[in-house]
């Protein structure tokens, strides 16, 4: 229910960032010149802000699971799958949400400041 809000709160909150900023630098009258509303124009950019953000919200789990060829851990098969699923849990669980997905993959991480982390636990 919260990420509804979020999704909702943050597409609104564009929309009347887009709605003032037009506003304020007279879009309004060149549209009318040429036939169209700003009102118009806002429900367009609704519909269509709309549908790509959750196009974008529903296919980003999936995309990124496919781009790491990551292992969703379903039944813990090692002692270190064991403790990280257990620690997902325990964090969860503190953070009174539902356990997420837990998936590892293979490779470094993708992130420039985490290189020097695993430059020293590469094997020679």
């Amino acid at each position: 229910m919260k990420r509804i809000v979020l999704f909702l709160a943050t597409n609104l909150a564009v929309m009347l960032v887009m709605s003032v900023v037009l506003s304020l630098l007279g879009v309004n009258r060149y549209l009318s010149a040429n036939g169209l509303q700003l009102g118009t124009l806002m429900v367009y950019s609704l519909v269509v802000g709309f549908t790509g953000a959750i196009v974008s919200l529903l296919m980003s789990k999936q995309m990124a699971k496919w781009s790491t060829a990551a292992h969703v851990i379903d039944a813990p098969s090692s002692s270190t799958e064991l403790w990280l699923v257990d620690t997902v849990k325990k964090l969860a669980d503190s953070a009174d949400i539902a356990m997420p997905e837990v998936a590892v993959y293979e490779g470094e991480p993708h992130d420039v400041y985490c290189k020097p982390c695993f430059a020293v636990a590469k094997p020679a």
